[in-house]
């Protein structure tokens, strides 16, 4: 078989994990849910690379039509992760590694893309179109960069937010995945930062 990217080989474990977990594939939604994909035909492209590459097989027309080539697994290494689920954050300042810590969870890596270094617990509904619910424990690779169409976590004047990012030519919008909510257009005098990259969430946890 051909070498995997190693964004391939996450999604391959990521889907491996849910068959052993949960006794049947991910959903295109879910994975591209998981890995942060604005659209569905994101996860659809990776999955089609992994088909060439003789790694499973599509069933066209099936929700969860992925199926495993093999005795195909999750990859079990000494890299499984214990995550701080960070609580409230004080207002105005950065999310730091010591910033309210309720508990912790140990997870597989295959389960975030990239590597995370925290969880957070959604609050509110603004995200729901992108599989994003109220009470998920989202993960967050720290990293105060994002490109367009991205999932951040956002702080803007104090209050952290999860939203798609966009920058335009002259202003930055959040924008929500619920039409019931506006965009946030960040004001040029904002105290505004990007805290982190959404790389998957951990939901009834």
């Amino acid at each position: 078989m051909d070498e995997l990217t190693p964004r391939q080989q996450a999604i391959l474990d990521f889907v491996a994990t849910k068959v052993e977990a949960d006794g049947m594939p991910p959903t295109l939604a879910e994975i591209a849910a998981a890995f942060g994909f604005n659209q569905t035909r994101g996860a659809h492209k990776h999955l089609l690379a992994l088909e060439a590459k003789g790694h499973l097989s599509l069933l066209p027309g099936k929700a969860r039509g992925i199926r495993l080539h093999g005795a195909a697994r999750p990859r079990r290494r000494a890299d499984s992760l214990e995550l701080p689920v960070l609580g409230r954050v004080a207002a105005g300042a950065p999310i730091g590694a010591d910033a309210g810590i309720e508990r912790h969870l140990l997870l597989d890596r295959a389960m975030f893309f990239p590597t995370p270094d925290y969880l957070l617990k959604v609050r509110g509904d603004s995200m729901v179109e992108d599989g994003i619910f109220d009470g998920d424990l989202i993960a967050v690779h720290r990293t105060p960069v994002a490109e367009n169409g991205q999932i951040v976590v956002a702080r803007v004047d104090g209050e952290l937010t999860v939203k798609r990012f966009e920058r335009g030519k002259e202003r930055i919008r959040l924008l929500p995945r619920n039409p019931d909510y506006a965009p946030i257009v960040v004001a040029p005098d904002a105290d505004f930062a990007i805290e982190g990259l959404y790389c998957g969430l951990v939901r009834g946890a």
